[in-house]
């Protein structure tokens, strides 16, 4: 049986390195905690890049593909530095049939970019997601992490108009 690490140096003397290395502790470096632990380290870091992906994989003793897999197959995790603000259109099925297209293709040509992007001066992200479970107020949209139901495209441009008013 493998020895399980005693610590894991911080990289570059980052603080978040050590409370991340307590959540790998906690779960007792358990490559099965993955899941939590990258939750953990999206927290803290707000996104997952490559070398904290390795990082993770490392002390949970699991090929870094592993870590990648995890990170790319669950929706809540993002692989790039998300806005200030984030918006996630839901494209299940019901949402889809009520019109989410719709809703999408009016924010990305509002705000000029493309759904897994972020505005250049970092104030929005836009995302979709395969459901979020909402259907019964399809189509759903998820606002700074609240769910708004029966969303029109007008109402959508408003909500993300208003961020943009507010940092003015």
């Amino acid at each position: 049986m493998p020895e399980k690490p005693t610590s894991l140096p911080p990289p570059r003397g980052d603080k978040r390195y050590k409370i991340l290395d307590a959540a790998i502790k906690r779960h007792q470096f358990q490559p099965n905690a993955i899941l939590e632990v990258l939750h953990t380290a999206q927290e803290l870091f707000g996104f997952l890049e490559e070398d904290l992906l390795i990082y993770v994989a490392r002390a949970l003793r699991v090929p870094p593909s592993r870590a990648y897999g995890v990170a790319t197959f669950y929706n809540f995790f993002s692989m790039k530095p998300q806005g200030k603000h984030t918006c996630v259109v839901c494209m299940g099925t019901a949402c889809y049939v009520k019109g989410a297209a719709d809703i999408l293709s009016a924010l990305e040509k509002e705000h000029g970019i493309k759904a897994g992007e972020t505005t250049p001066d970092g104030l929005l992200s836009i995302t979709t997601a395969r459901c979020v479970g909402a259907c019964g107020i399809a189509p759903a949209v998820v606002f700074d992490g609240a769910v708004e139901g029966q969303v029109s495209p007008q109402y959508a441009l408003q909500r993300t108009q208003q961020w943009r008013m507010e940092t003015l």
